[in-house]
């Protein structure tokens, strides 16, 4: 049987990379310092952590075939994620971004080809067997449709003993009204420095205590707020802290959020308390923008 796997469902895109010494002027021609391809999107990094701190997972997200899914599966398999979930569309093309990653002020600026390939939808996710996983992880996207995968988890769990029930979590990262109504929904709920400060909100802290009221009972609630580190509310409704874990060069901030989530994600399902979970995603974080990609996260 082996050890249940954690689902991500979500965004799996190119990533090609462009790392600068400074950021390049408009209608300026420059050279790169070095250029990559990279497997992108947020619920796959998330899988590209988790396999690196070795916790079986699985990939869930639309694919369109071609070259650019060859690349994307090949990398997938490297990292031996599961991806036999993959919604694999009849029309649309696979995204593509464009990164340019600029060392000196830790910036990345992203430029995003969200092409016009389906989302996975609510029957694709209804083929899946719940009873291999033991968390299930969205990445908030087409929101209408995730509220029914959602609902398919609830109602699996309602007929699980406690062991086998599956723990839902749901990411809040983008400024878009559709997503909130995911707030409610997870047992787990990460929000955005950008969600908080789009709904006025100046520090992580405030964020908890204004999101509070949209969660279920018994829900926690994160918000990591980049160089500031991150806060937590769990059920208790007591806000805990993390400091950010800054490497001693800033190399490569692209994924830090992913990379938090997956080590939080990796930390809670291995039973850890939600300050060494929270902590342990700010350590990991660290170490992600201390190196280009995540192949030297865990040195």
């Amino acid at each position: 049987m082996g050890e249940k796997k954690i689902l991500c469902i979500g965004l799996v895109c190119l990533d090609i990379i462009n790392v600068v010494d400074k950021y390049p002027e408009e209608d300026t021609d420059t050279r790169c310092v070095s250029q990559r391809w990279q497997r992108g999107g947020n619920a796959s990094n998330t899988c590209t952590v988790l396999s690196l701190l070795g916790a079986p997972c699985a990939f869930m997200g639309s694919l369109a075939p071609g070259p650019v899914a060859d690349f994307i599966t090949g990398d997938f398999a490297r990292r031996g994620v599961d991806i036999s979930g993959v919604a694999w569309q009849k029309w649309g093309e696979t995204p593509c971004a464009c990164c340019v990653v600029c060392p000196a002020n830790g910036s990345r600026t992203v430029v995003l080809s969200d092409t016009n390939l389906p989302d996975v939808s609510v029957e694709d996710f209804s083929k899946v067997d719940l009873s291999q996983y033991k968390w299930v992880h969205w990445e908030g996207r087409n929101a209408d449709e995730q509220v029914k995968m959602i609902e398919r988890v609830r109602e699996y769990n309602k007929k699980q003993d406690e062991k086998n029930r599956i723990a839902i979590s749901v990411e809040i990262e983008k400024t878009r009204e559709p997503l909130y109504q995911l707030f409610p929904l997870g047992d787990l709920v990460f929000v955005s420095k950008d969600v908080a400060q789009h709904f006025g909100f100046d520090s992580a802290a405030a964020a908890l205590k204004g999101f509070s009221g949209r969660l279920k009972k018994g829900a926690t609630l994160i918000c990591a707020w980049a160089e500031k580190g991150a806060d937590a509310m769990g059920p208790d409704g007591v806000i805990i802290h993390s400091d950010a874990f800054p490497p001693e060069q800033l190399v490569d901030t692209l994924g830090a959020g992913d990379t938090f989530n997956a080590s939080v994600l990796y930390s809670l399902s291995k039973g850890g308390s939600l300050q060494d979970a929270l902590t342990f995603g700010c350590q990991i974080a660290g170490k992600k923008c201390g190196v280009h990609g995540y192949d030297g996260i865990l040195h």
